[in-house]
């Protein structure tokens, strides 16, 4: 499964004192994240219609949701549409900001 590449040097980037324990956890959470808006996506766009003439009958309708889900975290996987990246920076900038506190 593809995480956002370099989550330890992005951490490192954003700052130097920041513990990079957490930045693959945190990359897995942005690519979680960027699966199900692309999930949302994809619904919106009518990806999870069913009922053409030749279709599966109602196991069809039943997993189509499985399978926009598995889709979407797929795409999420071999690198999205760069959501996962923006929310890791912004999880790691707001960790940063928490290990700065005082």
């Amino acid at each position: 499964m593809h995480i956002v590449p370099n989550a330890q040097a992005m951490a490192q980037a954003s700052n130097p004192h920041i513990s990079t324990k957490h930045a693959p956890d945190l990359a897995q959470t942005a690519q979680n994240f960027e699966a199900a808006i692309l999930a949302e996506l994809l619904r919106a766009a009518g990806a999870e219609q069913t009922g053409t003439p030749f279709g599966g009958g109602i196991g069809e309708d039943q997993f189509a949701s499985i399978l926009l889900d598995a889709q979407a975290q797929r795409i999420a996987a071999a690198g999205g549409i760069g959501l996962a990246e923006m929310a890791l920076r912004g999880l790691l900038a707001h960790s940063s900001e928490a290990t700065s506190a005082p």
